[in-house]
């Protein structure tokens, strides 16, 4: 047993992965609610003996912080009205042969109605998977769970996504929408 599955195991958790393996895919994660679900989420991929890469403000790769970000799977975005977060994270997926990237989709803790498309979107430009996981407190449990079929419309994969997340339970509940 790994001391990522013993830590989850001790604190009553579970990790499923219920996808075959993928060498490249995005994975949307919700509910978000709190920095523990990087915690989780953190554990319950190397519990699996998978890594999931994560995107984060470029302002958190300060030295020598950056270092233990970089180590941890983090990519470095720069969030601004000039910036093409798409295609930074595009050109990491045409440079590696294996990365999954987990992306919470309403992009903050707090709570958020209109989540953030740029995921799907990566995924597009990418040529790769959307997979849906989740953090579910209710049932201690962490699981990426299934592979998402896009339309290619942005509206309608949106609002499925969100159906697929109703009943979910945060953390912090009054934080999810």
């Amino acid at each position: 047993m790994n001391l990522s599955k013993w830590l989850l195991d001790r604190a009553g958790w579970t990790f499923k992965l219920n996808i075959p393996p993928t060498p490249k895919c995005v994975i949307c994660v919700a509910p978000h609610t709190s920095n523990w679900d990087f915690v989780l989420g953190e554990l319950g991929s190397r519990s699996a003996g998978t890594k999931a890469s994560f995107l984060m403000k470029d302002t958190w790769f300060f030295f020598p912080m950056g270092y233990l970000m970089r180590a941890l799977g983090g990519i470095p975005v720069k969030r601004g009205k000039h910036t093409h977060v798409t295609d930074s994270v595009v050109a990491e997926f045409n440079r590696r042969e294996r990365l999954w990237v987990a992306v919470t989709p309403e992009g903050t803790r707090s709570r958020n109605t209109h989540w953030h498309r740029g995921f799907l979107h990566i995924a597009q430009a990418a040529g790769v998977p959307v997979v849906l996981g989740y953090i579910d407190y209710g049932l201690k449990e962490v699981c990426i769970d299934r592979i998402f079929e896009t339309t290619g419309d942005i509206d309608a994969d949106m609002a499925a996504i969100k159906r697929y997340y109703q009943g979910r339970t945060a953390k912090y509940p009054e934080n999810f929408a």
